[in-house]
């Protein structure tokens, strides 16, 4: 009998019925090609996937992933935990990038006109994932995030393209800049966070909120209670792969074939069939993301 480690891939789910998108992946930091993830997604019903940046270099990578690859569409970024470590550094080298010197407000300027520039190509379809993280970012890193945030809400609206927010224990200063900005017309929580009270705040401005795998945890109530009062026409489904896999396979290593597994969950929730809701979210991903 072969013994199930936290590295085995969960197996294939049952295919969904009615095609969907995975509305934000990392592929470049899952293991295998892109061919391979794609074609395990499309045997299984998602059948699209929104390739997301989080630096100068992931964000290179998803538009020209996006440009080879017709079931692939860009959003390009500076995450929020990338901003401070451009301006202060990052001597422990925890991003990708390892160790950096501190580069100050023109490194931080000169890799947002990196991402404006990518956010010009038509393949790329979003800014994001930007935002807040009040997670990770300690008091000093605050001022890096909300300069690179508005920056971020600028080039999305310049360019008329969706902005992808990262929001980490920020809810309401999330918020608040996207009205003293005056927000896109198209906004995305990624990884929607929330309680069912800023689920109404966002239904009423029209933000679309995109769920994962943890709406699946045990522990996440407060999730599966925004999810059942957020209007059908504004969810969206995502795996934020390889992060945040759905029970049962929680800790194993998740990527966009599983989509079907979260979407099952969520039509549970909503109180719909998995091919309504299906059907409403491959509408909505297309409409957040102009495809």
């Amino acid at each position: 009998m072969s013994s199930t480690t936290k590295d085995t891939p969960p197996p294939l789910p049952e295919p969904l019925r009615v095609a969907v998108a995975d509305s934000h992946t990392h592929l470049d930091m899952q293991d295998g090609t892109v061919e391979e993830a794609l074609a395990k997604a499309a045997s299984v019903g998602v059948t699209t996937v929104v390739q997301v940046g989080c630096d100068v270099n992931g964000s290179r990578w998803a538009a020209e992933t996006a440009a080879a690859y017709e079931a692939v569409h860009a959003t390009v970024a500076l995450h929020p935990n990338e901003a401070p470590r451009i301006v202060l550094g990052d001597p422990d080298g925890w991003s990708r990038q390892g160790a950096r010197e501190p580069g100050g407000d023109d490194a931080l300027d000169a890799a947002l006109a990196e991402i404006d520039a990518l956010a010009a190509l038509p393949h790329v379809r979003g800014v994001g994932e930007t935002g807040l993280d009040h997670f990770r970012t300690g008091p000093d890193g605050m001022a890096a995030q909300q300069r690179s945030f508005r920056a971020h809400i600028e080039i999305a609206k310049r360019h008329g393209k969706a902005l992808v927010i990262h929001d980490r224990e920020a809810h309401d200063d999330v918020l608040r800049i996207l009205r003293e900005e005056g927000a896109p017309e198209r906004v995305v929580f990624h990884c929607y966070s929330g309680d069912a009270e800023m689920a109404k705040i966002c239904a009423e401005a029209g933000y679309y909120m995109s769920f994962a795998g943890n709406v699946t945890f045990k522990n996440a109530r407060p999730l599966r209670d925004a999810l059942a009062v957020a209007p059908p026409e504004l969810v969206l489904v995502e795996t934020d792969a390889p992060f945040l896999t759905p029970a049962p396979y929680r800790g194993r290593p998740n990527a966009p074939y599983l989509i079907p597994v979260t979407l099952r969950a969520m039509a549970e929730v909503k109180g719909m069939t998995e091919e309504a809701l299906a059907t409403a979210v491959a509408a909505n991903t297309a409409r957040a993301f102009g495809y």
